[in-house]
């Protein structure tokens, strides 16, 4: 989608978004919001953006909402421009992290926001829940503030910050805010919402599923207690210990409570909110959103975050993967919520009406694509297992592959009309793909769904390095590339698969990183991401990555830091000219100088061959330039 070109929003009146200034209140005929919705993104009305489902369900419910996006943090005017809001303050970083939204891997600033107007960046502060609360409770004093959202969820307890590496308080300590909905949140807000109409003040609504809160005494029956801050701040066991005992915090039907002492209070988790019916889920996605950004950023070039999503269907959340450096399970779930066919194909009908529309979908999946259903029956009513994973170290006897329900939603959007073709980007599980036992899935994949090439996230080629990952062994890949094979050798297609690997995870080391970067020298080509491990706030690999201990057996676990690091990412992309030195450091420090030089098996090149190649290449250059133009 061209954003500067982009003309749709400007035919669009105002009046169809959630108010953002004074004159939107004015033009809906209200005097006040009910909710103001601060968030660290700008405002897409899509329900792929958390302001936008948040404040649309609100509405819904009878509540006018207002959406202050990316607020000027250093000033007041901009936190006053709707006003008090009459029930309270809703507040979230945005869809990201703040400080992942910021930062790479090795602590520089982006160069590009695409969650900003034109993509620039400096819209948000860091830590961007933490200053937006401050910033409220200063101007607007005993005022009601909620925050949500990714940065929220994942920090609510004491946590390792990788960015200033040390152990931070929960963010309910430091924002000073009167509740966290962690999770997704949409039934835990509401029933907030309708306790602070009633007239309930923030402080009495500890009951509320799906939150968190501060308090100074303890009246529970089923508790959780955790290693305090000042613990885990200190003492390595002690943050693992927690991690640990976190794993099971994020099941809806597990009654027990979680604490932690900080200080001279108590952070509490109450019960994470009920899984949404089908059709609650299908309810979110028929409210009235526009699909675009706020008519305001046209002039400033639009939301580059809105053309990944805009022909790309949701259909489902939470994922029973669970991989170890993922903060999906911690944030979403691991249970699986699928919308219904029918709203999916009212979703694709609508989007075959939009003038940009080309035919294409671009993905209907979610987290994992290919889940479209609970792992098995016991989930119905006991939620997920404390002592095993559904698919690791292999696959549970009682975990339900059946992939018809997937199925049987590409068949009807790929048959409508106006439609050529429906891709399938978010990612599958290859592991659980060979549960289907018809493989009815894995042809139609191949015959209908992938555009040349099919992305899938073996994440490395060690089976130990895999085993701590969370991830199934290198083998069940080896398997699925030769089903893959073959069906596309029936078909007559020549399609492939796109691995994703990550270099640095706990648990890999230099050898890991060699054989990884011979496997993708034996590919025949270079993979267009490799992801250098970023540490998260909690997420089990990151507990593994600040404290060397695997917290779910306290056995010591190797972990790659600094100019190692470093040489992994390099081996994950070694032809590129600026990892040269990099790599040479890699292979000497590992007596693999059989891997420099000129043979086929050479990952680089020599110092003398280096320098020859470096001539030419300069040479090429110079030529290209000159090409076409007189030479005195």
């Amino acid at each position: 989608m061209d954003l500067k070109n982009e003309t749709n929003n400007k035919q669009s009146d105002f009046k169809d978004y959630l108010p953002m200034f004074k004159k939107d209140l004015k033009a809906k005929g209200l005097s006040e919001c009910d909710f103001i919705i601060v968030t660290g993104d700008a405002y897409v009305d899509h329900p792929s953006f958390g302001a936008a489902i948040i404040g649309r369900l609100l509405e819904r419910h009878g509540y006018s909402v207002g959406i202050i996006a990316q607020p000027n943090w250093k000033i007041d005017d901009d936190f006053r421009r709707l006003g008090k809001p009459r029930l309270g303050f809703l507040i979230s970083a945005g869809n990201l992290d703040s400080m992942v939204s910021h930062y790479s891997v090795n602590k520089k600033s982006r160069r590009e926001d695409v969650y900003s107007p034109g993509g620039k960046t400096g819209k948000r502060p860091d830590r961007a829940v933490i200053v937006y609360c401050q910033k409220i409770r200063a101007i607007f004093g005993d005022i009601p503030i909620i925050i949500g959202g990714i940065e929220a969820s994942l920090r609510r307890f004491a946590h390792y910050d990788y960015w200033e590496d040390c152990v931070r308080k929960p963010i309910l300590v430091e924002s000073q805010a009167d509740l966290l909905v962690f999770g997704m949140g949409e039934k835990a807000i509401v029933e907030i919402a309708e306790a602070l109409a009633s007239g309930i003040p923030a402080k009495f609504l500890t009951y509320v599923r799906g939150a968190a809160f501060i308090t100074n005494e303890l009246d529970f029956d089923q508790v959780v207690k955790l290693p305090s801050c000042e613990e885990v701040a200190k003492d390595k066991e002690a943050y693992a210990l927690a991690t640990k005992a976190l794993k099971g915090a994020n099941n809806p039907f597990d009654e027990r409570v979680f604490i932690q002492a900080c200080g001279d209070v108590w952070v509490v988790q109450n019960p994470p909110q009920l899984p949404l019916t089908q059709l609650e889920f299908d309810d979110l996605y028929d409210l009235p959103f526009t699909y675009n950004w706020h008519p305001s950023y046209d002039a400033m070039g639009g939301i580059p975050a809105l053309a990944e999503v805009k022909f790309s269907i949701m259909a489902n959340r939470g994922c029973f993967g669970n991989c170890n450096f993922c903060a999906i399970t911690i944030h979403q779930g691991k249970l699986i919520q699928m919308r219904s066919k029918e709203s999916i194909v009212r979703e694709a009908k609508r989007m075959i009406n939009d003038p940009d529309f080309k035919g294409y979908i671009h993905d209907i999946g979610g987290p994992t694509a290919n889940f479209s259903h609970l792992g098995c029956e016991r989930q119905k009513t006991k939620g997920t297992c404390s002592n095993r994973e559904c698919l690791t170290p292999e696959p549970c006897k009682n975990l339900n592959g059946n992939h018809q329900p997937y199925l049987d939603i590409l068949r009807a959007v790929r048959k409508l009309p106006g439609v050529k073709k429906v891709f399938i980007r978010s990612g599958i599980r290859y592991d659980y793909l060979k549960l289907d036992k018809n493989r009815q899935f894995l042809k139609e994949l191949v015959e209908y769904h992938i555009s040349g090439q099919l992305r899938v996230a073996p994440e490395h080629i060690s089976d130990e390095a895999l085993q701590i990952m969370g991830k199934p062994s290198f083998e069940t890949y080896k398997e699925f590339l030769r089903s893959f094979k073959k069906e596309n050798d029936r078909l007559g297609k020549n399609q492939y698969v796109l691995p994703y690997f990550i270099t640095g995870h706990p648990g890999t080391n230099l050898q890991d990183a060699i054989k990884l970067a011979e496997y993708i020298r034996d590919m025949g080509f270079m993979p267009e991401q490799i992801q250098d491990f970023y540490p998260t706030p909690g997420s089990m690999a990151t507990a593994m990555y600040y404290t060397g201990l695997d917290p779910l057996t306290m056995e010591p676990v190797y972990v790659p830091k600094g100019r190692e690091k470093a040489m992994q990412r390099a081996l994950g992309q070694f032809k590129k000219r600026e990892n040269y030195k990099l790599v040479k450091e890699a292979l000497c420090l590992s007596y693999r100088e059989d891997l420099i030089g000129t043979g086929k098996k050479a990952l680089i090149a020599g110092e003398a061959n280096r320098s020859k190649n470096q001539k030419t290449q300069n040479i090429k250059r110079k030529s290209r330039k000159t090409h076409g133009k007189k030479v005195n």
